[in-house]
């Protein structure tokens, strides 16, 4: 069996999806299924359990002799959130107990980091574990991934494999329930469709004009091909960055959607809310030599690509993953 948390959630039932399709059906879901907007993203797939997170421990200590992989994918991600006491408990201590069962019952883990944890980007965007200590992130929740980095480097006792993932500006199908927090190119969409033109951010940066403050977009099959190699590999433990590897303008993006929906581009640009102003990003971009170092392969999706394949496959049919 497969463990996956944050199952019902954009990446983790993408996961699942990808996990059917090479015939892994008997899959432990965990998360909160309180909410029928998210759980729509499991109609269809192959799961033999689902176990409510609250639950979980208590249910992997009577099953961990039958578990062969955990992607522990589940986290709070809302980056408007300010008490920290929120991710504190669902972030770190969670994940920190997480950590010490697959210890102790020798079960290979997966978890998801975030690129929040690089802040503005002040030592790059390298994953050298090296500098985690030295990070500083611009957010509680980028903090909380941070902490449980920093936690996880140190510790004696470790599962026999692990792995946490760095995860850039994700994009993809199965996220139509995160409101504000889903992509932009999924905001592009349904602005375009509603008002024929997408409001983007004005720079207040002298180094980049409107529109080109760049971010690392990763499509989200490329990141489940990533969990799945790790799945395989079970070897070189550590912490890695999940993104394209190549930092594309917010304009690329929308020049893209407006394509790929059939729409002539217009673009409006707005202020940057003065709160978030001096914690705005205007560049991300994901060094990837390390994954590729221990035997990764498989190349990204292009903007252009993820976008069209987005697009046209998944949010013009209102499908899911």
């Amino acid at each position: 069996m497969i463990i996956v948390t944050g199952a019902a959630g954009f990446i983790g039932s993408c996961l699942i999806g990808r996990l059917n399709a090479d015939n892994f059906n008997a899959i432990i879901a965990v998360d909160d299924f309180s909410d029928e907007a998210k759980n729509r993203n499991l109609q269809g797939k192959q799961i033999r359990e689902f176990v409510d997170r609250k639950a979980f421990m208590g249910w992997l200590d009577g099953h961990y002799e039958d578990i062969e992989f955990i992607f522990h994918i589940g986290a709070r991600t809302d980056t408007s959130e300010f008490d920290y006491a929120v991710f504190e408990e669902l972030n770190v201590s969670y994940s920190k107990t997480l950590w010490e069962k697959c210890h102790d019952y020798q079960i290979p883990l997966l978890y998801a980091s975030s690129a929040a944890t690089y802040g503005l980007g002040e030592l790059g965007y390298d994953d050298n574990e090296a500098l985690i200590p030295q990070l500083k992130p611009l957010n509680p929740y980028g903090e909380s991934k941070n902490e449980f980095d920093k936690w996880a480097l140190v510790q004696e006792k470790k599962p026999f494999f692990w792995a946490g993932l760095k995860f850039f500006n994700v994009y993809g199908p199965n996220e139509y329930h995160k409101g504000r927090m889903a992509s932009v190119i999924f905001h592009a969409f349904n602005q375009i469709g509603a008002t024929g033109k997408m409001k983007l951010f004005r720079s207040h940066h002298p180094e980049y004009r409107d529109g080109e403050q760049m971010r690392d977009f990763v499509y989200v099959k490329d990141l489940v091909e990533v969990c799945m190699f790790l799945m395989y590999h079970r070897r070189n433990s550590g912490i890695y960055n999940l993104g394209s590897g190549k930092a594309r303008t917010f304009l690329d993006l929308v020049k893209q959607t407006f394509w790929a929906m059939g729409k002539p581009k217009h673009v409006e640009f707005v202020d940057t809310p003065a709160d978030i102003r001096d914690k705005y990003q205007y560049f991300t971009q994901a060094n990837m030599n390390k994954l590729r170092s221990i035997g990764y392969q498989k190349q990204f999706h292009s903007l252009e690509e993820g976008i069209e394949d987005y697009v046209k496959g998944y949010l013009m049919e209102r499908k899911y993953y």
